[in-house]
């Protein structure tokens, strides 16, 4: 179960964000040494992983999570901390393509997912988490744009039963973001914002008090069936379980025992960056409700207010490392929507892999009699990957739960995969064009 190139775990480098500045100070995992016998092994401490080990636990059984490098490494410690009950494709694609029923349990899923958070930082009493549901604004850049999002929002408390939305004109947008440049906006209900390595290492502290064994530093390098099991081995020792979970998600190629999932996700990098902290009357200006916000364009950025601190990502980084252009780009594209910001240093830069799918929804289930996995949150991953631990472990009990679109069959090998890279950057740069000339 090893194929292609896979990048060196033993190099990793640390992380430059204000989430590894402020978070909770981490728990000290050991690493795997000899042998373990467990129910099932789980490969990936991300949210994925950690929510399947509590779920699976909560069943009876009994997991072992390894980590290739320390809890949080990954997506989950490196991600904007925006919770939202959505898919890169919209409910109402999925309406005009799959049918309203499929739609309407897209929905469910959705919303089941935001709720999960909610559920896991009450269950482990991760307050230092900062959970808020305060909603999201989508913050339209021209009138064609508005008109799209209002009549999204529209179709969606009519046919699916959301919420219904606040419209905002211009000032209404103004009011919530300190920006002058949107001409208006919808405020969706239920979205929030979250500290994600503090939900990360509170997920992982609350499972390992309740007995659930985490290694760091213990990639598996090989995955290989025995009679009645499979062993999952790291280089000081293996797990022997009845079945493995692959919670490994753009990392997937760290070793080749995963590597072949990555030939199904094309890898794009998002970059985020934070200010210093603001003086208090400049950040009483800005965003001052707390919300999560997001524009129209076709390359999104998001922006959020943390402790005095705007927060600011968006794709559009290439590569395999941080990238200083789309740092600078990121930049010019902040004091673009706040002005104010020009002369604020930025305290913090990092970036990490999204795992894009060709059908831009995840993916779960199984690989194989004895394989699960869960893949492919393009870009929306904090709420809906807690969801899929859930899910993870009513497979591993023999359940058949209806996942609707994420069905693991219905995921698709990338076409030309080792083009993967420039056709991202082509289309990007199409998408950058469009929305420099205000399509």
């Amino acid at each position: 179960m090893s194929c292609g190139m896979t990048r060196d775990w033993r190099a990793l480098p640390s992380v430059n964000s204000l989430w590894e500045a402020t978070a909770a100070p981490a728990r000290a995992f050991p690493v795997l040494s000899g042998e373990q016998q467990a129910d099932v092994v789980i490969i990936g401490a991300g949210y994925t992983g950690l929510s399947a080990a509590h779920h699976i636990a909560k069943s009876g059984l009994s997991p072992v999570v390894l980590e290739a490098n320390r809890p949080g490494w990954g997506a989950s410690g490196r991600n904007g901390g925006v919770i939202t009950a959505k898919f890169r494709l919209s409910f109402r694609e999925i309406d005009a393509v799959h049918g309203r029923d499929m739609a309407r349990r897209m929905y469910e899923i959705a919303h089941e997912s935001t709720d999960m958070v909610e559920e896991l930082v009450s269950e482990f009493g991760i307050t230092s988490a900062n959970l808020v549901r305060t909603g999201q604004v989508k913050a339209a850049h021209n009138e064609a744009t508005l008109k799209a999002a209002i009549d999204e929002a529209n179709w969606m408390t009519r046919e699916m039963g959301s919420a219904a939305v606040r419209i905002l004109d211009k000032n209404g947008v103004r009011e919530e973001t300190g920006s002058e440049i949107f001409v208006g906006g919808v405020h969706n209900p239920g979205s929030g914002g979250i500290h994600p390595l503090n939900y990360l290492r509170g997920l992982a502290d609350g499972v390992a008090s309740r007995g659930v064994p985490i290694y760091q530093e213990s990639p598996v390098v090989r995955l290989r069936k025995e009679s009645g099991g499979i062993v999952a081995e790291t280089p000081q020792g293996a797990v022997r379980a009845r079945q493995a979970i692959i919670a490994t998600n753009s990392y997937s190629d760290l070793t080749g025992a995963t590597a072949h999932l990555q030939r199904t996700l094309i890898p794009f990098r998002s970059a985020i960056i934070a200010t210093e902290q603001l003086p208090r009357n400049l950040a009483g200006r800005l965003m001052p409700t707390g919300r999560t916000y997001t524009e129209t364009k076709r390359m999104m950025r998001w922006f959020r207010m943390v402790d005095n601190r705007v927060v600011f990502g968006g794709r559009g980084a290439f590569g395999k490392q941080d990238s200083q252009a789309a740092f600078d780009a990121l930049r010019k594209a902040m004091v673009g929507i706040f002005p104010d910001l020009a002369d604020v240093p930025l305290a913090y830069k990092w970036s990490g892999l999204v795992a894009m799918t060709l059908d831009s929804v995840p993916h779960i289930g199984r690989l194989d009699d004895r394989t699960l996995f869960s893949v492919g949150y393009n870009g929306a991953g904090v709420a809906m990957s807690s969801l899929m631990g859930c899910y993870l472990a009513a497979f591993v009990r023999g359940e058949t739960p209806d996942v609707g679109l994420l069905d693991a069959r219905r995921l698709k090998a990338i076409p030309f995969y080792p083009l993967r890279e420039p056709a991202v950057r082509m289309v990007a740069g199409w998408y950058q064009f469009l929305d420099a000339i205000g399509q």
